[in-house]
């Protein structure tokens, strides 16, 4: 299994970023998917997760209504759209997928929101 993230970087207050997450290793199209972030010295929390087949979202209540998860289950692609950024909002980034019963992580983007 591999993910790499890519797409973060340093960004104005309500200004917008699209991260993508690319997967191999396993049928991405039957797995449910995550996006997390992690300031330093927290731990790392769920911004959105979407399942399989059918796409349905879930969003934490800190971003919901300026984020949207989507997936592209013909290229193995994650992606997350992130508008209307807030400095609370920089952190590093991480596509998940639970697989075999272990977590599996990419090696994360740092996004920086920022003046």
């Amino acid at each position: 299994v591999q993910l790499v993230e890519s797409g973060g970087g340093l960004v104005q207050p309500g200004g917008s970023l699209r991260l993508s997450c690319s997967t191999s290793g396993f049928t991405f199209s039957s797995y449910f998917m995550k996006w997390y972030r992690q300031i330093p010295g927290k731990e790392r929390e769920m911004v959105a997760t979407i399942t399989g087949r059918e796409g349905v979202a879930d969003y934490a209540d800190s971003v919901k209504d300026r984020f949207i998860v989507s997936r592209d289950n013909s290229r193995s692609m994650l992606y997350l759209q992130m508008n209307d950024l807030t400095p609370e909002d920089t952190a590093v980034y991480y596509c998940g997928v639970r697989f075999r019963a272990e977590d599996y992580w990419g090696q994360g983007t740092q996004v920086t929101v920022s003046a």
